[in-house]
């Protein structure tokens, strides 16, 4: 008796890509896409899909597992809770953030987080390092071995106190970048703008949490975005600036890609979903539910970001996942205690609502293509991160992470879902979406009634240079204005 030639074969699928929607049957071999095309040979395995959609597996390139935070504040999800969640819905790999704490070194925040992930994760990860004390040793030594290593994109903040750096300091990470490759992400906000209003507000006794987004209006992003471009086209290297919230930012994006500048854009449901109101439109501290940075805007600045994922400006839809409970000493109570808007911690839930919401109302609607959603899910991220082609598309010898959708009308709630936050701030939206079967190399890890996957299954993504460059890799033989400076 011979064995079956594949593990596993999804038939009658509908199977999509960032380019291609098409019809056919999927193999599976030792983790890997083995085989596309029709009536393939049967597996030790077979499951009909009947029809239904088949997606790769999402990539989210940015959420906060398990990041340290100054007492008592702490966030809600670890590794297990937070992969657990990522699984149930949709995302089979996650890039959360290795945290250099000032006068320490980037290694010691690596190897941190390995003993923080290694026997929890329940889905791929990857680390992107954040950079708070960028040292020469740090950008001569540390960042180039890191990098060789696969730990390719920073995190760089121009806000936060504890995280903020300098003009200056940017710059020599963006030419340490330049040097040794990587994708800087910026965090663009001018934090003495932020730091100017908040203590005019407070003066005036404005701290509810609805003035949490009159202390960040869209000019002070608009400001941060205009200066993170402008830095990296001083010294000509490509960056991503993370969780653009509205038309202000956008219309700098749109400014430096028409002068051919390298400017990658991601964004959040947040954005999409929520808006300022959801932060109160009186004092009562209801609304520290939805305190995140930037804050949602408004309705116009909603279509804005929409028209901006359909047209390209966005590579990457990330969920900027950075959970803490409502109740308790250790969330946005600290210490148990209403505090003012300055002291609310900053981050809301999304890591499993991230994809449903998208194809919810972004697919269903007709907003986005199929094929769109999939690269704003999986494909642009996984090209951003340097894990294409292994992760992100439909392709023989691609790691077997895939969603198969089941659309289905329901109402969400917070006890549908599997993190360990005691609210979502989508609960009470009408969804029309959710995965049916979520697969981790080739492994059902939710089976669209239960996590099915194991603790410590995941594993640690080394990861290349990125690949995604929407205006085209750097032009040869084109200088900085450093090098053009000093060879006029």
């Amino acid at each position: 008796m011979t064995s079956a030639a594949f593990d596993l074969v999804l038939r009658n699928a509908v199977l999509a890509t960032a380019s291609d929607t098409y019809h056919a049957d999927l193999a599976i071999r030792d983790g890997r896409i083995a085989q596309i095309g029709k009536e393939l040979p049967a597996g030790e395995r077979d499951i009909d899909v009947g029809g239904r959609v088949v997606t790769p597996g999402g990539v989210d390139a940015h959420c906060h597992l398990d990041q340290p935070m100054a007492p008592p504040v702490r966030l809600a999800d670890d590794f297990l809770t937070g992969t657990r969640s990522a699984a149930c819905g949709g995302t089979t790999t996650v890039i959360p953030f290795a945290a250099q704490r000032q006068g320490g070194t980037l290694q010691a925040a690596v190897d941190d987080y390995h003993r923080r992930a290694s026997d929890k994760a329940c889905v791929d990860y990857g680390f992107h390092l954040i950079l708070t004390d960028p040292t020469s040793t740090v950008l001569e030594e540390e960042l180039p071995r890191l990098i060789a290593a696969g730990y390719t994109s920073f995190k760089l903040y121009m806000t936060y106190e504890s995280l903020k750096l300098s003009d200056r300091q940017i710059l020599d990470v963006l030419d340490a970048a330049r040097r040794y490759g990587g994708m800087p992400m910026i965090h663009a906000e001018n934090a003495d703008c932020i730091a100017w209003l908040t203590e005019r507000l407070e003066a005036a006794g404005r701290v509810a949490p609805r003035f949490h987004a009159l202390s960040r209006p869209g000019m002070v992003e608009r400001e941060g975005a205009h200066r993170a471009i402008t830095l990296a086209e001083l010294v000509d290297v490509p960056i991503l600036l993370v969780h653009i919230s509205g038309g202000e930012a956008v219309d700098q994006i749109r400014a430096a890609r028409a002068q051919g500048l390298n400017i990658n854009a991601e964004t959040c449901p947040q954005y999409l979903f929520l808006t300022a109101e959801d932060l109160g439109i009186d004092d009562s501290y209801h609304g520290a539910r939805c305190v995140c940075s930037p804050p949602p805007r408004d309705r116009a600045s909603q279509q804005q970001i929409w028209q901006g994922l359909a047209d390209g400006l966005f590579q990457v839809f990330s969920s900027d996942h950075s959970p803490f409970n409502l109740q308790g000493e250790d969330g946005k109570l600290p210490a148990g205690k209403e505090v003012a808007f300055r002291h609310i911690p900053n981050g809301i839930p999304g890591i499993e609502t991230r994809m449903p919401l998208l194809y919810s109302e972004g697919v269903l609607t007709g907003r986005i293509s199929l094929n769109k959603f999939v690269e704003l899910t999986a494909t642009g991220p996984a090209r951003a991160y340097g894990l294409h082609p292994r992760k992100g598309t439909l392709a023989i010898g691609a790691d077997a992470d895939l969603v198969v959708w089941q659309e289905r009308d329901f109402v969400l709630d917070n006890a549908h879902l599997h993190h360990a936050v005691d609210y979502t701030p989508y609960a009470g939206r009408h969804l029309r979406a959710w995965p049916g079967l979520t697969l981790l190399r080739g492994q059902v890890i939710w089976d669209g009634q239960a996590f099915t996957g194991t603790p410590g299954g995941g594993q640690f993504l080394a990861r290349g240079l990125p690949t995604l460059f929407p205006i085209g890799a750097r032009a040869p033989g084109r200088r900085s204005w450093l090098q053009a400076a000093l060879e006029s």
